[in-house]
């Protein structure tokens, strides 16, 4: 993580089938994409990244008015000429002091009015007003925002994602709402006057993070015989004193039996570095993976556990890819590149090459 934005992969490298494979990076970011409802979407063409938004957020926010939209209880302070809920005592001597016949009352109401309607409307309002949404899209969405009429909009900036809370009764917005962060978060721009627009491209910083959970996701959903996590990586000190120093979290760390493969994703421009016409892998990637595996190692002692580390790049249009691996001090340590830019399931057999190749695994 923490990849600058101008190392990350430009968008712009990439046509319509990339923009295609965003949406199966999100089915797997956001499970309830997997459903047979937004099997359509897959099969749809979209000349630009906003088309593709704005088609899963028709079909989510479609599904969801089915449902209902979620309401929750809200606390209001009112001056009315009858008494509801309670009565707010100073706020009522007041306007008795001022000769207003009114009562000031606090009550609580069920209202569609809250934070995640809220965002919602906002991402939506958003699309509508961008020129690249084709018309289909967008009468779509107004159809649909004929049900948030006493839904406010609000500042994007104003949004504390992570204060969002999901239960029971609202889980099924978890997934709209992450759409809504992903592009409210990695597409907007503000104008010189102030206002908003969406960029024809989504932020890298957001493509990096959307990379790396894929990946983690797919191996989850597809081997759940192997464990899959974004695990944390101890330090092997000699004197425990470990003040100041950084953290250490793989992006993905898969396990079976006596095996773990840690997996650093880069979603960057250049796969490679160069000087004098050589092209070498990126220092600073391969030192880290190299220390994720040792420390891993150290951690693990006497135990008979095999690790290996793996760089995976996103494949970027550079004439020279890498493809390697190293025996490094008794692992193994492999660099390989994603096509993003092929059919999903070339994608997806490159995925199951890495595992059959690591843990023997179909």
């Amino acid at each position: 993580m923490g990849e600058s934005a101008a190392r990350c992969v430009p968008m712009k490298k990439y046509g319509n089938v990339f923009i295609k494979n965003i949406y199966y990076m999100l089915s797997y970011a956001f499970t309830a994409l997997h459903q047979e409802n937004f099997e359509d979407i897959a099969k749809e063409e979209f000349d630009n990244i906003h088309n593709l938004f704005a088609s899963i957020l028709a079909k989510g926010i479609g599904l969801q008015l089915k449902q209902g939209l979620y309401r929750e209880y809200q606390n209001f302070t009112e001056d009315l000429a009858v008494m509801r809920g309670k009565i707010d005592m100073p706020g009522t001597v007041r306007n008795k002091v001022e000769h207003k016949q009114v009562l000031t009352c606090e009550y609580d109401e069920l209202t569609e009015n809250n934070q995640l309607n809220q965002i919602l409307k906002t991402t939506v309002m958003i699309l509508l007003r961008h020129a690249n949404v084709e018309t289909t899209y967008k009468d779509e969405l107004k159809k649909e925002m004929l049900f948030f009429s006493n839904v406010d909009t609000i500042e994007p900036s104003s949004i504390r994602w992570f204060d969002l809370r999901f239960h029971r009764n609202n889980n099924t917005y978890r997934m709209l709402i992450g759409l809504c962060q992903f592009i409210l978060e990695g597409m907007l721009l503000s104008t010189d006057q102030g206002a908003y627009k969406l960029a024809s491209y989504v932020d890298q910083q957001k493509m990096f993070q959307l990379y790396e959970k894929f990946i983690l996701e797919y191996y989850s959903k597809k081997y759940p015989r192997l464990k899959a996590s974004a695990s944390q990586i101890p330090w092997a000190l000699d004197d425990g004193f470990e003040t100041m120093l950084p953290k250490m979290k793989s992006d993905i760390t898969l396990s079976h039996e006596d095996k773990i493969l840690i997996i650093d994703a880069k979603f960057w421009a250049q796969s490679t570095q160069s000087q004098y016409d050589k092209h070498t892998i990126h220092s600073g990637n391969l030192y880290q993976i190299f220390t994720y595996v040792k420390n891993k190692t150290a951690s693990i002692g006497d135990k008979p556990y095999e690790v290996a580390g793996m760089l995976l790049y996103a494949k970027t249009d550079e004439m020279i890819q890498p493809d390697a691996g190293y025996r490094m001090s008794g692992n193994k340590i492999s660099v390989k590149t994603l096509d993003l830019n092929s059919e999903f399931q070339v994608i997806a057999n490159q995925l199951n090459a890495i595992v059959e190749e690591y843990f023997g695994v179909a």
